[in-house]
């Protein structure tokens, strides 16, 4: 089933509704989704390397807007709806043993899930139904998802095919680097300095 859903959504970037298809698969991923919108966004880009401003812009505000709709779902709809999308991605039983450490530090998290390849919509989900500050959960999400989706758009428009191949199989593990340093300069200021 998901690699169909995949396939799927791979050819919507051949339509001529691709930008349509790109800001739609960007709202569905942070709430419900599995498929992550860098699916769309590489093709587009490769296919329009001097549009890569617009694509990123299209896939972060489908994006933050998608995540107002798992916070929602979150807040209003976690019974009947978010415990089962947490437990189609085996998070059921997180939600108790973190509900507490969230909301001192689920900006953090909802940053990292933003620029890395950890479920996004696990924490859009977490942050409505812990009551995560709205504000925090809205400036995190817009800072970690354009970071993420400026950086896949020009690193493709820049360096074209050969990035694709290293984004593909690397991106995950830089960005989770990047966001570990960022904690540890924070970490470093806070309490070191």
């Amino acid at each position: 089933m998901l690699r169909r859903l995949y396939d799927w959504t791979m050819s919507l970037s051949a339509t001529k509704h691709a930008e349509k298809a790109l800001f739609g698969v960007s709202f569905v991923e942070s709430s419900v989704f599995p498929i992550p919108p860098d699916v769309l966004l590489i093709p587009l880009t490769l296919a329009r390397p001097q549009r890569w401003v617009r694509l990123a812009i299209i896939c972060t505000l489908g994006s933050v807007l998608g995540a107002f709709l798992g916070y929602a779902i979150g807040m209003f709809l976690f019974e009947s709806i978010g415990k089962p999308i947490l437990a189609f991605y085996g998070k059921e039983n997180s939600f108790d043993q973190i509900a507490d450490w969230y909301n001192t530090w689920g900006g953090w998290g909802v940053l990292f899930a933003a620029v890395t390849p950890f479920p996004y919509k696990v924490l859009t989900i977490f942050s409505g139904a812990t009551g995560l500050n709205f504000l925090v959960f809205t400036i995190v999400s817009i800072i970690g998802r354009a970071a993420r989706f400026f950086l896949v758009a020009w690193l493709l428009s820049r360096f074209g095919e050969p990035i694709r191949l290293f984004i593909e199989k690397y991106l995950g593990i830089l960005f989770t680097v990047f966001v570990v340093l960022l904690f540890g300069g924070f970490y470093l200021v806070k309490f070191v300095f």
